[in-house]
């Protein structure tokens, strides 16, 4: 069952969240709604991680400044080239 809630915020933030609303195709109601279920249910903190993962933690070891999405693209563009 939907209810009505009022809210007092910044106007700039209003504006950025209509525009942010608007921009993905989604309403500010629906957009606030999602944002408090998360927050409210806090799932993040309750993933596990597996031992697999654990023992696969720190196997690569990159450079200092090493730019994954750029690597990443390069890689794209020569396979797609």
């Amino acid at each position: 069952m939907d209810k009505k809630l009022t809210l007092s915020l910044n106007e700039s933030v209003i504006e950025n969240a209509k525009l942010y609303a608007k921009k993905n195709k989604i309403s500010l109601s629906k957009l606030i709604e999602a944002y408090l279920k998360s927050v409210a249910e806090n799932t993040t903190k309750n993933i596990e991680v597996t031992p697999l993962v654990k023992s696969l933690s720190g196997v690569i070891e990159l450079p200092i400044g090493f730019d994954v999405r750029s690597d990443y693209t390069n890689y794209l563009l020569e396979k797609y080239k």
